[in-house]
């Protein structure tokens, strides 16, 4: 019989044992910021609809086709965020964080919406971790960017995963290039909708995948060509230091990611096991986004968005052992009612002592208890009766080594922190 509730269509259910893995992959990808300088912000679930479809870009699915849009009490549109940098761009403006030190440097973490088709690793609500570092326009940043995330990958052990690289140009390129792409597509027999998108942004078109579309397009000349000497130097820079600090990467100069505000460095990992929805995070260097959305200043910025799910996902495919977190460390075996009420007290102080406690609940026989011990991971189980009650002992067993010894009640936290550190 079918629940009478469900989750929404497209939207996953993260619950324990394979919790931890999704836990694990989000706090190791923003722990890898963490050790470079971010400081973590947390953003509005919801903002003003303008916001997305000014900083995102009109031109783009995400805008047109994609957006959780609706109206609320106040009349007003909001939109349900669909990434990350548009809302962190806000922040910075309206908080005055531009008119500090440079760069802002933020790391985040936490749901996005798109109403797209669910499929294995396309959800509706999909869970990113991401950076953001304005206000300088410096090739070093890129490169720390990207490095993050590479290192974060590397951290949770992934290693059949690519980075593809590439440059956008910049103002003076920019023209340029699209005068020539859209020369190149206006010769093509392409239909309404996709000739209306390459007179707003002609990019978009190279970032269809329908097959007939990326034959048609595969000789369309390529922005890495056009760049300016500027620009062709900060992609050079960057290269040179991704060389450096050992990242690897490879060039490809057809990559164009799915938001308009992108400029200058552009990339994108990709995971080959996870079929049509390889890609596993990006981003890229985003020159004028806070003038377009109403910033006094125009600063520039670089950051990305890694997807949680399909890290996880990733994961899996190459079958990388995820060490299975305890649930406690310590699991508290009581035998009758009076020992309960003792074995309570120890959960209480152990936690205070920044130890993790479970206790068997429900009355349950040793035998029953002691399995769920088992279960739950500990390294220590503390098992006490009426005997050990009157004698103010509690019996811990090591649950690794089977080892057994009785402690003092009133020296217990001193003795578990002892065996556990032990």
């Amino acid at each position: 019989m079918s629940a009478e509730f469900q989750a929404p269509k497209g939207i996953p259910d993260y619950y324990p044992p394979a919790s931890a893995d999704f836990v694990r992959v989000r706090d190791t990808l923003t722990e890898a910021a963490s050790l470079a300088g971010y400081g973590h912000i947390e953003l509005p679930i919801f903002e003003d609809t303008g916001l997305f479809a000014r900083g995102v870009g009109e031109s783009t699915d995400v805008v047109s086709k994609e957006m959780y849009t609706f109206a609320d009490r106040g009349d007003r549109s909001v939109t349900l965020r669909p990434e990350g940098t548009a809302g962190v761009m806000r922040a910075v403006i309206q908080h005055g964080l531009d008119r500090g030190q440079l760069p802002v440097k933020l790391v985040y973490a936490g749901p996005f919406f798109r109403y797209e088709r669910p499929q294995a690793g396309r959800y509706r609500q999909l869970q990113q971790v991401g950076v953001e570092a304005i206000g300088v326009d410096d090739p070093a940043l890129d490169a720390e960017v990207i490095a993050i995330a590479d290192e974060g990958y590397r951290r949770l052990g992934l290693s059949g995963y690519r980075l593809e690289l590439t440059s956008l140009g910049d103002d003076e390129s920019r023209p340029r290039y699209r005068e020539a792409l859209q020369e190149f597509l206006f010769r093509l027999d392409l239909d309404e909708a996709t000739r209306k998108r390459a007179e707003i942004n002609p990019l978009r078109v190279l970032d269809d995948k329908r097959p007939e579309i990326k034959e048609a397009t595969a000789n369309a000349p390529l922005m890495i060509d056009y760049l300016s000497d500027s620009a062709r130097e900060h992609f050079e820079v960057v290269r040179k230091l991704l060389d450096n600090v050992g990242v690897a990467y490879e060039l490809n100069p057809r990559l164009v990611r799915g938001l308009d505000y992108y400029t200058k460095t552009t990339f994108e990992f990709v995971h080959d096991g996870l079929g049509a929805q390889s890609g596993i995070g990006g981003g890229g260097r985003y020159d004028g986004l806070m003038r377009q959305i109403g910033g006094k200043q125009d600063l520039s910025g670089i950051g990305f968005g890694l997807g949680v799910d399909r890290t996880v996902l990733a994961l899996q495919a190459e079958g990388v052992e995820q060490a299975s977190p305890a649930r406690c460390s310590v699991f508290g075996v009581p035998m009758g009612a009076d020992a309960k009420t003792e074995l309570a007290g120890v959960a209480a102080k152990l936690r205070a002592a920044g130890i993790s406690v479970d206790l068997a609940y429900g009355d349950r026989g040793l035998k029953g208890a002691m399995k769920a011990a088992d279960r739950s991971g500990a390294h220590l189980a503390l098992v006490l009766g009426d005997r050990e009650l009157a004698d103010r002992r509690v019996e811990v067993k090591d649950l690794k080594t089977g080892e057994q010894q009785q402690v003092s009640l009133d020296d217990v936290v001193a003795s578990v922190q002892g065996l556990l550190e032990g």
